[in-house]
C-alpha cells in the first residue's frame, strides 16, 4: 500500500489539509494519506501558540472522522524531540515493511529542504510528492529523479490567520471542520 505522509504542526488542522489529503487519495497519488502531527518542528522551534500534543492530534482527528483513506498517526510523539523526518521516516519503514511511504510537503518546504536533517537519505528511500503554495515558484526540470509536482488545487488557509482572527474574536469557522471549530470554541483554544 503507498501511503502518503503528511507532517506538521497542525495548529490547527484545517480543510486545506484535509481537503489536500481527499485529492491526493482520489486521484490515486496515494492509497492513504496519514496526518503526522508533529511535536516539536526543529525549523518552528520558536512557536508561542502551539497547542499541547495531545490536543492537536485531538483536532486532527476530529478533522479526518468519516473521510475515507485519512488517517492521523501518533507516531512523532513516540520519538525523540526535536522531530525529524528522516527517523520518522525510517521508523515507519521499520514498523511498516509491506508500505511504501511517499513524503508529501509543499513547495514552501522543498526550496529549503536541503536544511532538512539528511534530506539525501530521506530521498535515497522515499518518493517526494510536492504541491503549490502561493508565492512559491518551482523549476520542475530542476527537480531529481523521485521528486514530482503535483498540480494539485490550492488552498489559500493558514493556520496563523486562523489563529489570530480566533484570538482577535473575528473568526466564525471558515476554514476549519465543523468539528473541530466547536472544539476549540467549545474549549477556547487560540484566545
Amino acid at each position: 500500500m503507498r501511503i502518503g505522509i503528511f507532517g506538521g504542526s497542525f495548529n490547527p488542522i484545517h480543510t486545506g489539509h484535509t481537503r489536500l489529503g481527499q485529492w491526493l487519495v482520489r486521484k490515486n497519488y496515494v492509497d492513504e494519506l496519514w496526518f503526522m502531527v508533529s511535536p516539536l518542528n526543529p525549523l518552528k522551534q520558536n512557536s508561542t501558540e502551539l497547542l499541547p500534543d495531545g490536543l492537536r492530534l485531538q483536532l486532527a482527528q476530529l478533522a479526518v472522522e468519516g473521510k475515507a483513506g485519512l488517517r492521523v498517526s501518533d507516531s512523532e510523539m513516540h520519538l525523540p524531540r526535536p522531530s525529524y523526518m528522516v527517523n520518522t521516516l525510517a521508523q515507519l519503514r521499520q514498523a511498516y515493511p509491506q508500505h511504501e511511504f511517499l513524503l508529501i510537503i509543499g513547495a514552501d518546504n522543498w526550496l529549503r529542504f536541503n536544511q532538512w536533517r539528511n534530506s539525501e537519505e530521506i530521498m535515497l528511500h522515499h518518493r517526494l510528492l510536492v504541491y503549490p503554495r502561493p508565492g512559491y515558484a518551482l523549476d520542475t526540470a530542476s527537480m531529481p529523479q523521485g521528486v514530482s509536482l503535483v498540480a494539485t488545487p490550492l488552498f489559500n488557509i493558514s493556520s496563523t490567520q486562523i489563529r489570530q482572527a480566533i484570538a482577535n474574536g473575528h473568526y466564525h469557522g471558515r476554514g476549519l471542520s465543523p468539528k473541530v471549530w466547536k472544539s476549540i470554541k467549545q474549549n477556547r483554544y487560540y484566545q
